[in-house]
């Protein structure tokens, strides 16, 4: 340490340069370039709206521009917090993939409770419900690790329908369907 510095004490906080000439001329010179910039873009806009062309959308992609039809999609989505339907939704589209080609000739997904997260399946024979309820829970593990923890929390398996009941000469009055012992 030479003698014409002052000494340094440790608790003292230590002050900021003062910024230099160029440094003030720099922060000058940003403004200005931003206030020019501020007016010739104002001008451009005036000048646009009194030849009747009103704002156009340039060569750059602005704010004005019209949105990609899929970006918009996802924004609505997101928006009304559709993120688990619209997932359920893609995986009923891709179902053969997920339960593989044998399940799916004979298992297809009808519909999804949002509120309980339950995905009902409607299988064409009651032998493949069976095994359908047998694979359920690897099935959930495998749904949920494609759509993320907990959306689907059960499946619900349905067996065939029963036959359509028809109104007809060979119905006896007042049955109530094929099981009716006609007493």
């Amino acid at each position: 340490m030479s003698p014409q510095e002052p000494k340094k004490n440790p608790g003292e906080p230590k002050k900021n340069p003062e910024p230099s000439g160029v440094d003030l001329a720099r922060v000058a010179l940003r403004a200005a370039k931003e206030a020019a910039r501020a007016r010739g873009d104002a001008a451009q806009q005036k000048k646009q709206a009194r030849r009747g062309g009103g704002l156009r959308s340039g060569a750059r992609a602005d704010g004005r521009d019209p949105m990609a039809l899929g970006s918009a999609i996802n924004r609505l989505i997101t928006e009304r917090g559709w993120e688990a339907p619209a997932a359920v939704g893609g995986v009923m589209g891709r179902w053969p993939q997920i339960v593989g080609e044998d399940v799916a000739k004979h298992c297809e997904p009808e519909r999804y409770d949002e509120d309980e997260r339950v995905l009902t399946v409607r299988c064409d024979s009651t032998a493949w419900a069976t095994n359908l309820r047998l694979l359920a829970p690897t099935l959930v593990a495998r749904l949920n690790e494609d759509l993320g923890h907990g959306t689907v929390r059960q499946i619900k398996v349905m067996g065939p329908g029963g036959p359509t009941r028809r109104y007809g000469p060979l119905r006896a009055p007042g049955s109530s369907g094929p099981g009716d012992t006609y007493r």
